[in-house]
């Protein structure tokens, strides 16, 4: 046998048992970086062992006397997952993330001292001011090989979620000719895969495998109304064997499927980029240890956990993409010999998909006020978002990535102008937008299809192999396993109606103000108390009733009943002791509401408040909102000698500002604590 084979076959034996055998692309990828030192793709199913492959690679090229690796992956679970399966194998390993802050020196120490053999990093690493002036330098004149895991992410997310990916690049470029980069992922169609080379450099190797799961089967259960589904999942997580994930698209979505699987009997715990730190890591020891039965889960797990007998996945509402689909499920079946992943698309879905990429790819009037506002004269954030009507979290994002550009800089008093020519992309964008519009009908077709599941989504990753897989509910006609309950049903309406929708009052004008508005904190007693919605706009307790009272121009029982209840809940310090409304641009409800909830509760009504004429448009940030609020938000006469809170009832709320504002003219003229209350929070 070859040297390297049976290297390679021993080093694996160490890691998966005396059973392993290693399969012949592993094998051929393993020789390619080793041997050859090639750049190599590696494009190969979940669970195929490509974590392998480059632990291997690390062990016998460190034999051979070559310095360490170097591991650029997506997720802390991910990276702490890799170390501790890499240190299995005996390949002394390390991560730099935020959640260890305090051994960063001693792993740069070890690092130099050539006592690590393996250093796990985030992209944004690789803009870390220190270590990329410090760190990443000496680590590249000696680099043994550089991993790109997860490299479908340079594609997916590093045109705009997560820029520092393109990065990756300028890392390569610095290394020496002769050092092997291998990247490899599980999902990467033809964009994805030229997107990645791009980054790689020339003279790529691709090694390609099928994406046939042959464990996995796939299923579309679609369903009219968001409690049908939530009912659909409390069944068939109640009667399916093992453990296993459900997907969502938002954090608010997993903390609700979460707390009504749990009302229902079922070990639930939610699992997002949002969960704190020092719950995460006792959340994926739980789960790996099957305490728990499901992780509600938004893409943050996605490719963090690696659990290898999960049972099931499921996705309520479906991700943008083949590729972000094809991966999520490819946490099921790794190990077992059956699993299933079913899908409950919802016609919410592609609103969603819309949000998210209208944050990641700012239109190029927005890019060019930017810049225009930018000079070799540090600007701050806060001050830039009050020149440029952004919201912070989108101008945040478009300063990484004209960062990573190379047309903006940080320093330490803010952003600044740097002399390397920059143009708008717009040919790149387009390109992406299409490709993401494209792949979005691809999921909208998968949720439809009449004919072979994992065909369709392998066809869709360009698997030129795909054929029809026996085992889907198309192939084996089986269909749907899961007959609804109408108790459950019944029960989940109650649930989402009984959810209690928070409005935090704001403590704080908006940073940047100009002219007559205020700066600072808002004053103690000057801003609104802790309020409360009925609902969420789109959601499947409230929402329809809302919607249909709205329709009519009245408030009917149904609603007022809803609202009662709502009040009911509400731990206030004291029952108001008056009722007012804030008056909208549209036909809106709120002065019917304030009637009725006055009538019932015997408590007077008074219209207090005015609004002046305007758009409706309002701002897109902060600044330029509470600006737009602050003109038209008015009192429409002295508030009454009323002693005692004061309920104020609004349409909708959104920015939070509208409330704000409405309270602090209250307030100012003499009103007592006054609550804000909602039909619907955006």
């Amino acid at each position: 046998m070859d040297p390297i084979a049976e290297r390679a076959s021993e080093l694996l034996r160490e890691l998966a048992g005396p059973q392993a055998e290693l399969r012949p692309a592993q094998l051929e990828a393993i020789e390619a970086v080793v041997r050859d030192r090639r750049r190599a793709l590696v494009v190969q199913r979940t669970g195929f062992g490509k974590s392998a492959v480059y632990f291997i690679a690390t062990r016998l090229l460190r034999d051979a006397g070559a310095g360490p690796t170097l591991v650029v992956s997506p997720l802390l679970a991910l990276m702490r997952d890799q170390v501790a399966a890499a240190e299995r194998m005996g390949v002394r390993s390390a991560t730099i993330n935020s959640t260890n802050p305090d051994d960063w020196f001693d792993i740069e120490q070890r690092l130099a001292a050539g006592e690590l053999d393996l250093l796990c990093i985030s992209p944004e690493r690789l803009n870390h001011f220190r270590f990329a002036r410090e760190v990443l330098p000496r680590l590249a004149a000696g680099l043994g090989l550089l991993v790109v895991d997860e490299a479908h992410c340079i594609s997916d997310w590093g045109h705009d979620f997560r820029p520092d990916y393109r990065r990756i690049r300028d890392a390569i470029a610095n290394l020496e000719p002769t050092t092997p980069v291998i990247a490899t992922t599980a999902t990467a169609n033809r964009r994805v895969s030229l997107d990645v080379a791009e980054q790689l450099g020339e003279d790529v190797l691709v090694l390609r495998g099928t994406l046939d799961r042959e464990s996995l089967s796939l299923g579309v259960a679609v369903l009219p109304s968001p409690a049908e589904r939530l009912a659909w999942l409390a069944q068939r997580v109640a009667e399916v064997e093992g453990t296993g994930i459900v997907y969502c698209l938002t954090v608010e979505q997993t903390e609700q499927v979460a707390a009504f699987l749990r009302s229902q009997g079922i070990d639930a715990a939610s699992y997002s980029g949002q969960t704190p730190a020092d719950q995460r890591i006792p959340l994926e020891q739980a789960f790996k240890a099957n305490e728990i039965k499901v992780l509600v889960a938004t893409s943050a797990l996605g490719m963090g956990v690696d659990k290898a007998d999960v049972t099931f996945v499921y996705h309520l509402g479906a991700p943008p993409s083949p590729i972000a689909y094809y991966q999520q499920v490819g946490r099921a079946g790794r190990s077992v010999s059956r699993a299933e992943a079913w899908l409950l698309p919802g016609p919410e879905d592609r609103a969603i998909w819309d949000y998210f990429t209208s944050v990641g790819l700012p239109p190029e009037h927005l890019v060019t006020r930017v810049l225009g506002e930018l000079s070799e004269v540090p600007i701050s954030v806060p001050t830039l978002e009050r020149l440029v009507d952004l919201r912070r979290t989108r101008l945040e994002a478009l300063l990484k990535i004209l960062d990573v550009d190379g047309a903006v800089q940080r320093v330490a008093e803010g952003w600044i102008r740097t002399a390397v020519p920059w143009s708008y992309d717009r040919e790149r964008v387009e390109r992406v937008q299409e490709a993401r519009r494209h792949e979005a009908e691809e999921m909208l077709r998968y949720g439809q299809s009449p004919s072979c599941l994992m065909r369709l989504l392998r066809s869709s990753l360009d698997d030129d192999g795909a054929v029809e897989c026996g085992r889907c509910a198309v192939c084996t006609g089986l269909g749907d396993p899961v007959t609804l309950d109408p108790a459950v049903v019944r029960a989940a309406v109650e649930f989402l109606r009984g959810v209690d929708v928070v409005i935090e009052p704001r403590r704080q004008w908006a940073r940047g103000g100009t002219g007559d508005l205020p700066k600072g904190n808002i004053a103690a007693d000057g801003r609104a108390e802790e309020g409360r919605a009925l609902c969420r706009v789109g959601d499947a307790g409230w929402w329809p009733v809302v919607q249909r009272c709205e329709q009519a121009g009245l408030a009917d029982d149904e609603l007022i009943a809803g609202v009662f209840a709502a009040l009911k809940r509400w731990p206030w310090a004291q029952r108001p002791t008056w009722v007012t409304w804030m008056p909208g641009d549209g036909a809106g409800i709120a002065a019917d509401v304030a009637a009725r909830v006055g009538a019932a509760g015997k408590l007077p009504v008074h219209a207090t408040l005015a609004l002046a004429p305007g758009d409706g448009a309002g701002g897109a940030n902060s600044s330029f909102r509470l600006a737009e609020v602050w003109r038209r938000v008015g009192l429409a006469g002295p508030v009454p000698s009323v002693a005692g809170p004061v309920l104020l009832v609004l349409d909708r709320c959104d920015s939070r500002w509208t409330s704000t504002v409405a309270a602090h003219r209250l307030l100012g003229a003499g009103a007592g604590p006054v609550l804000p209350f909602a039909l619907a929070r955006v």
